[in-house]
């Protein structure tokens, strides 16, 4: 009724040592975690330099130690960003951060990491709280 497959699939390996590198799922979404939680902590550091507080301060420790987890003991990159700007900046990076959060609470979540995921969703609130915007809820149903 088929014809069977008479060539090989060009999916599998040519040989013991293939020329491009392979990653498992895990390590994929552990890249994709710690870039998003850097990402947020960028912004996190922005929001220090504009509006210090002590919240953001733990929130900044508390990012450096899940990413350093995530890349095997490597901490992020920190710069020291200049103190400039106003309420307008300070608006958007929280919306920036909130949606930085969200990624990474959905890439926490598909790879089960409770840590991440927790860290993830308190900083969701955490910059949902401190938006002037108002947000509607999100109805079930």
């Amino acid at each position: 009724m088929y014809e069977p497959i008479r060539t090989k699939s060009v999916h599998t390996t040519a040989g013991p040592a293939p020329d491009f590198p392979h990653r498992s799922r895990e390590e994929e979404l552990d890249i994709q975690l710690a870039g998003h939680l850097a990402a947020l902590l960028a912004v996190t550091d922005e929001l220090r330099a504009l509006s210090p507080s002590g919240d953001l301060d733990t929130a900044a420790e508390r990012l450096t130690e899940q990413v350093a987890r995530l890349r095997g003991g490597v901490r992020p990159v920190r710069a020291t960003p200049a103190a400039h700007g106003g309420e307008p900046q300070i608006a958007a990076l929280h919306r920036r951060a909130h949606a930085l959060a969200g990624r990474a609470l959905v890439v926490a979540a598909s790879r089960a990491d409770t840590a991440a995921a927790i860290l993830s969703a308190e900083r969701i609130d955490a910059h949902a709280a401190a938006s002037p915007e108002p947000r509607e809820p999100i109805a079930a149903g």
